[in-house]
């Protein structure tokens, strides 16, 4: 029985070993040539605690006052960064052909741009806090909703991996904001330009295109779509304008869907539940589908 199993793997791995010849997509192995997705999370996870300095502390480092945890955390991700940034490169036309020395050089100097963000970022990351705990009176404390609320959570790895963007760094951001779209349901693309106190309640379902353009002072909900009109163009429009702009001031209720790179949510509009809009709508407007009606039998 043993040796008939033996075999039988034996057979399996030929036959993998064979596919993996054939020059699909999907062959391609080299460890070294990819970004590690679990080392961007680690990324993350440390970043977080520089971000949240009191929340998510670094145990290992207890014993050692807040400037050394901090050098400590940052050298450890500017290290790590360098190398993922390094890596991804590639991705890009322009650094395609790149020697490594040169790869190297740019991922230093695209990791040390991003780490001056830091502050940046935490300054967004203070008034999303503030405006969920305005928004939400469900919500007893600010130490809650650092700790507990997926909104926040899937906002804070999107303004990261934004900067990320903005720099140029190919994948990375991606890998970011789909790690925050599988751990709470949220899914943000990390080109979309978001502004102050931003907030998202419940969350789940909501999905944030590319090029979308909000505002401050916006509050979504759960089953929120601002999306593109038709993707059937496929590559062909990649670099337009395709999801919506959101000014400031705008609440959006559960389940509405906002489409197309033309349309302009005006200021202070509020966007009833399961509203489907493709057009552009004034300043100060109020939102709402004819109410249904309800037949029991």
């Amino acid at each position: 029985m043993q040796h008939k199993l033996e075999n039988e793997i034996n057979n399996i791995i030929s036959d993998l070993l064979d596919d993996y010849s054939q020059g699909k997509d999907i062959d391609n192995v080299s460890g070294f040539d990819h970004p590690d997705k679990s080392v961007i999370i680690e990324i993350i996870k440390k970043l977080q605690k520089i971000i949240y300095p009191g929340y998510f502390k670094n145990n290992s480092y207890r014993y050692y006052t807040v400037r050394n945890n901090v050098t400590m955390l940052l050298e450890d991700i500017l290290y790590n960064l360098i190398k993922q940034i390094s890596i991804v490169l590639k991705y890009s036309s322009e650094w395609k052909s790149a020697g490594n020395d040169t790869a190297n050089a740019e991922a230093e100097r695209i990791s040390l741009e991003f780490l001056k963000k830091i502050p940046k970022i935490r300054s967004y990351i203070e008034t999303d806090v503030q405006a969920t705990f305005n928004g939400d009176p469900a919500a007893y404390n600010k130490d809650e909703i650092i700790f507990s609320y997926p909104g926040l959570y899937a906002i804070l790895i999107n303004r990261i991996a934004h900067e990320l963007y903005l720099l140029g760094v190919p994948l990375i951001p991606r890998i970011m904001t789909e790690y925050a779209h599988s751990e709470t349901g949220i899914d943000i693309h990390p080109g979309a330009t978001i502004g102050k106190y931003f907030f998202i309640d419940h969350g789940t379902g909501i999905v944030i295109g590319e090029t979308t353009v909000i505002g401050d002072n916006v509050k979504i909900y759960q089953g929120v779509t601002l999306g593109a009109l038709s993707t059937r163009g496929g590559q062909k429009l990649k670099n337009k304008k395709r999801h919506p702009t959101i000014n400031d001031n705008v609440t959006i209720y559960s389940g509405a869907s906002i489409l197309g790179g033309e349309t302009v949510v005006g200021k202070d509009v509020v966007v009833g539940g399961n509203a489907f809009i493709t057009k552009s709508i004034p300043d100060g407007a109020k939102v709402s589908i004819k109410n249904q009606e309800l037949r029991y039998n």
